[in-house]
């Protein structure tokens, strides 16, 4: 009896010593939620960056006071430029509870987007474009693990899922690649020949500057 005992506190005590490892959180996916169609993909350019890493998407609550998640948190460094997704009239630029938040009201909708937390370049009536900078994100504020824009979208007092504005070649576009000219050849690495050739001739250019009399010889 002993003995099983002590075998079983020793396979106890290798399990406790192993590793636990916590399952991966699941990539958010790129695809708009909104159940609201009504939502024009009028938008041009995403808020930060060419394609950042959504940290969070939308969750919407079930109720007005439920929780949930009220919009779309990308990450962004601090100091990245934060700019429109449409072109539309600023409704605000200011501070609201210690952070900076920036909307805009987009043309010829009844929609809004919002971004915080920023520190605003724009004021209050100031008309934008799409992709025109309205300020850079803040180093402090924001709610993710990390430094991050969280960006939202209203109608009236309604969330809803600013993905939506996305249209689908701009949602699911991937890193840009350079392609080939047709007509032009691509540029070819030197040959080993070359780059000795080169050396050589760099060698002899050396030489002849610092022993000028003997070169001209």
């Amino acid at each position: 009896m002993r003995v099983m005992r002590c075998g079983t506190w020793l396979a106890l005590g290798l399990l406790c010593a192993l590793p636990v490892f916590a399952p991966e959180r699941p990539l958010v996916p790129l695809t708009p939620t909104a159940t609201d169609t009504s939502v024009p993909a009028l938008g041009r350019t995403w808020p930060v960056g060419a394609r950042p890493a959504v940290l969070r998407g939308w969750e919407p609550p079930a109720t007005v006071y439920a929780r949930g998640h009220r919009g779309v948190d990308l990450a962004a460094p601090a100091g990245t430029p934060v700019r429109a997704v449409a072109a539309g009239r600023v409704s605000f630029a200011g501070r609201v509870a210690g952070k900076g938040v920036v909307s805009v009201e987009l043309t010829g909708t009844d929609l809004r987007t919002t971004y915080e937390p920023v520190t605003a370049s724009v004021e209050k009536g100031d008309e934008v474009g799409a992709g025109e900078v309205v300020g850079t994100v803040d180093p402090t504020g924001s709610h993710c693990s990390t430094t991050c824009v969280h960006w939202g979208l209203l109608r009236g007092e309604t969330y809803l899922d600013p993905l939506s504005l996305l249209p689908p070649w701009l949602l699911h576009r991937g890193p840009s690649r350079l392609l080939p000219v047709l007509g032009v050849p691509l540029p070819q690495p030197p040959s080993a020949t070359a780059v000795a050739a080169g050396t050589r001739a760099a060698g002899r250019h050396g030489w002849a500057q610092r022993h000028p009399a003997s070169a001209g010889e």
